[in-house]
């Protein structure tokens, strides 16, 4: 008789610990709110008075000066040289986590989305890696940590799934969903884009207008939520100047 055997995770490992509060450390005083896309801001206004519907975006409440303060405070911690500016402000929120292969640094990412979550109210997430293989491992972690984040975080509500061109649902319930949502992507998906209007019908399909979407791009209906970006393995995914720059569009 065969039984299907459970991994456990230990929730309690200090240098992970250590890890994930360097993360919300960054957004200490952060207030807990979300933010609707029903606002005056001409794009997103536009853009969900064709869906018929409200989105639900990651709202950040911190002043510049409150994130490099907070910033230069987890550095302290982590005996880290301490970022200085003129500006007393971050060039970017690009941060970076280091941490050694095997010390578990997958769980370490997806549950700093929990601690966003439960913190600060944040629901948006993309998982960005740099290829299919490593995109099915995150999904297979996702599905082995599902009922230990149940358990950590009180059985909260949280959808995650791998974008697939072909099922733009799951672009529209990314925005428009107000519980976490996890979305996991290859980089290639997504590199491939055009300003040229003559040229769309040779970009990735995120960037192509959808009637199924009410004439926009997923990537509109992704980029107007602010989501945390998570990068797995960066060195990877930004290897080169364009996947860079689609990285911050």
């Amino acid at each position: 008789m065969m039984s299907e055997m459970k991994i456990k995770f230990d929730p309690d490992l200090t240098h992970q610990k250590d890890a994930i509060n360097a993360v919300v450390g960054v957004f200490e005083g952060q207030e807990t709110f979300q933010s609707n896309f029903s606002v005056s801001n001409a794009v997103q206004a536009d853009m969900f008075e064709k869906n018929d519907g409200i989105g639900v975006a990651n709202a950040l409440s911190l002043l510049p000066e409150e994130l490099y303060e907070n910033t230069r405070n987890v550095q302290l911690v982590n005996g880290l040289p301490q970022t200085e500016t003129k500006k007393q402000a971050l060039p970017s929120l690009d941060f970076t986590i280091e941490m050694e292969t095997g010390t578990g640094k997958t769980y370490v990412y997806l549950r700093s989305a929990f601690e966003l979550n439960q913190r600060y109210g944040l629901t948006k997430f993309i998982i960005v890696v740099p290829s299919v293989a490593i995109k099915e491992g995150v999904y297979k972690s996702l599905q082995m940590t599902e009922d230990h984040f149940r358990k950590e975080y009180k059985n909260v509500q949280y959808d995650y799934f791998v974008y697939d061109s072909s099922k733009r649902e799951q672009v529209r319930n990314f925005a428009t969903n107000d519980y976490i949502q996890i979305m996991v992507i290859n980089i290639d998906a997504f590199s491939k884009a055009f300003d040229d209007p003559d040229k769309e019908s040779t970009a990735n399909l995120i960037h192509r207008t959808d009637d199924r979407l009410n004439g926009l791009k997923p990537i509109e209906f992704i980029q107007a939520t602010h989501p945390v970006v998570l990068i797995d393995e960066p060195q990877s995914v930004a290897s080169t100047a364009n996947r860079k720059k689609r990285l911050l569009v």
